[in-house]
């Protein structure tokens, strides 16, 4: 079924910028953890936008490699890494392996998630690191956590309407949270996993934007909402006084054993 937040839309663009600004601190901060440098091989699977292969290209130096892969790669021009059409689902894995494997944001939406999350862990070489961070609509599912008003149950409102499309296009909205076990089922070791969400950064405001416009008639045709009642919405969230916030990040990781 087509990804509910295609990548040939304009606005995937400003959603891959606001994600970058919310959350590549966050990623990067584990990657630091992990201990990623010269020399890695990195795999960025469903890598969407540049920041995060980038950044590992710069980590890596000369001596490694980051290959970063895409169904959709057309916002990955200015990436400095090797670029691949590739889908994690369908496809044979490339040929690694790999001392690090990171997916953001992509095996919640995937009809046959855990195929994808054990391809990336046969990956990786013995020792090698998979991180894999989602989000978790059903543990925090408010747009609007302080819903003081009806601008606040409008959004709200409108964020159930977005969570029943995904849902509808086979998203498991409660994934994340058994991403630890999955990890352990696939033969890592060492699994962790903690969670991060953002409230009332401006950054919220422009992925809640670029996310209604993306989905704006599919919210219209299911009864989710009128025309007007988005466009209310759109108001409100211009205005800068909403408190948006996003389902949590959960961030999972692990490493193949040594022997």
């Amino acid at each position: 079924m087509e990804y509910l937040l295609s990548n040939r839309q304009v606005e995937a663009g400003t959603r891959f910028a606001a994600i970058s600004e919310l959350f590549d601190a966050w990623t990067f901060r584990h990657m630091d953890d992990i201990g990623v440098g010269p020399g890695w091989r990195c795999w960025e699977v469903g890598a969407g936008g540049p920041s995060v292969p980038a950044w590992l290209a710069g980590r890596v130096g000369a001596s490694g490699r980051v290959l970063a892969t895409d169904i959709d790669v057309s916002w990955l021009g200015d990436a400095p890494v090797d670029v691949r059409r590739h889908d994690i689902v369908r496809d044979e894995p490339p040929e690694g392996p790999f001392d690090l494997v990171h997916a953001r944001l992509v095996l919640v939406h995937l009809a046959d998630r855990d195929a994808a999350l054990r391809t990336m862990a046969r990956s990786l070489r013995p020792g090698g690191f998979l991180l894999v961070e989602d989000a978790d609509p059903e543990l925090q599912p408010l747009a609007c956590p302080d819903e003081r008003g009806p601008a606040e149950r409008l959004a709200n409102s409108v964020r159930r309407g977005f969570r029943a499309l995904l849902a509808e296009r086979g998203a498991d909205l409660a994934y994340a949270r058994r991403l630890p076990r999955l990890l352990r089922d696939a033969g890592l070791t060492g699994v962790r996993a903690d969670a991060y969400f953002p409230i009332a950064s401006p950054a919220c405001g422009v992925l809640e934007t670029a996310t209604i416009l993306q989905v704006r008639d599919r919210l219209i045709s299911g009864g989710h909402a009128t025309g007007d009642e988005l466009d209310r919405l759109l108001t409100a969230i211009a205005e800068g006084d909403l408190g948006l916030t996003l389902a949590p990040l959960i961030s999972a990781w692990g490493r193949t054993p040594t022997a």
